[in-house]
């Protein structure tokens, strides 16, 4: 696989202005065609994190979609970020999932739903949980993305060997899109190296920055670890644009001179 260009939209959320918010993250991102292959925008980017947003939240038709998908194809790259979104099933039930989208220049759009509800902000009494994790294959790379609070549980993102893909481990690059206070601004920064170590792959963790509605204030420090836990880029509080290249050949160099997927245990994700 070839080498992978990311970038990071720190950006400061505004409060439950839907509009507002594709217009400032769209202002951000408008000069980055020909300049990177995957963007990410914060979780709940459009309404920042808000149990309140639940009574506004869109379908799958509706405008930031619809709007995800048009930026992909404007700058050739794939864009993903999360937003509250209302689904009804089959057997006539109503649930707003805090989904991730991964949507590409073709038009294609993946989705991930938050499995970890954040219950110290009672977003498991509002939104429901997701089920299974994603696997995203785009440009040669296999990627897992994942939702803020996620981050906290290893289990989960666990990259297995030879269980996916044969003679392989499971993804290339783990990221996470977020809303994660300042107040707790450490175990952000560490357990993203964490995850980037134990699983043998690189990690990008993308914040928001500024105050939301409930006073919440958000530090940003969003990044890009490699393999070994190292800061390949970091970001401060301000809000910001940055893009980094993902090595592919130091990936392979270092899972091959370092093979402890080998040893690693068994086991199948439940439902």
């Amino acid at each position: 696989m070839d080498d992978l260009r990311v970038t990071l939209v720190q950006g400061d959320t505004r409060w439950h202005d839907p509009e507002g918010n594709r217009a400032h993250y769209g202002e951000l991102i408008a000069g980055l065609r020909g300049k990177t292959d995957l963007v990410l925008l914060p979780e709940t980017f459009t309404s920042g994190f808000s149990n309140d947003a639940i009574d506004r939240a869109e379908t799958m038709d509706g405008p930031t979609v619809a709007w995800l998908r048009a930026r992909a194809a404007a700058l050739d790259a794939a864009v993903c970020g999360s937003v509250q979104l209302r689904v009804d099933d089959a057997a006539g039930g109503h649930h707003v999932f805090n989904r991730l989208l991964f949507a590409t220049p073709d038009g294609a759009l993946r989705t991930y739903d938050k499995r970890h509800l954040f219950r110290y902000a009672n977003e498991h009494k509002r939104y429901t949980a997701g089920r299974d994790r994603l696997t995203v294959e785009w440009k040669g790379w296999r990627i897992c993305p994942q939702v803020c609070y996620d981050l906290r549980f290893p289990v989960f993102s666990r990259n297995r060997y030879d269980v996916e893909r044969p003679g392989a481990l499971d993804y290339d690059l783990l990221l996470y899109v977020a809303n994660w206070p300042a107040a707790r601004a450490y175990p952000w920064k560490t357990l993203l190296r964490a995850r980037a170590i134990e699983n043998l792959c690189y990690v990008a963790g993308l914040n928001r920055v500024g105050t939301d509605g409930n006073g919440l204030h958000y530090s940003g420090d969003s990044a890009v670890i490699d393999f070994l836990g190292h800061p390949v880029s970091e970001c401060g509080e301000e809000v910001v644009v940055v893009t980094t290249t993902l090595q592919a050949a130091e990936l392979a160099a270092h899972r091959e001179r370092f093979p402890a997927m080998l040893d690693g245990d068994a086991f199948a994700l439940e439902r």
